[in-house]
């Protein structure tokens, strides 16, 4: 029997599921992202194609964004038998992340390139949660 092409088959197939490779790579990609949100925000608005100078509400949204990230990070790393679970959860926050990106691009919210930059991070988060939150079998 044939089993129907979808994002989760193809992390599958991508990403390695042994010596949880998916869940330290995320842990990893969001304690960078989430520090520089919390330490530097200006400079990653910068990065993200917005001028903290002309709109300074992206300082205080990168902070929230980069306080939720840390914590999820620290949770994935300190916290075994919650790693499933912020896994799962992940998978929707991090497509929420994705599509958010993506419809900013869209409405000239950000700059396209930054918006498609934001959205392919956000992807790869979200398979990678997809990747490490499959049952072993």
């Amino acid at each position: 029997m044939c089993q129907p092409v979808t994002i989760a088959v193809m992390a599958r197939d991508v990403i390695p599921a042994h010596d949880g490779f998916a869940w330290r790579a995320l842990a990893a990609i969001m304690l960078t992202n989430g520090s520089l949100a919390l330490l530097a925000p200006r400079w990653l608005a910068g990065r993200l194609g917005v001028r903290a100078e002309t709109q300074p509400a992206s300082v205080y949204v990168l902070r929230m964004f980069g306080i939720r990230t840390v914590l999820v990070a620290a949770d994935l790393c300190l916290e075994p038998r919650r790693r499933r679970r912020a896994l799962r959860q992940g998978i929707l926050m991090h497509a929420t992340d994705a599509g958010a990106a993506l419809v900013a691009a869209a409405l000239g919210e950000l700059p396209v390139r930054e918006g498609l930059m934001a959205a392919g991070i956000s992807t790869v988060n979200t398979l990678l949660c997809l990747a490490g939150s499959r049952r072993r079998s």
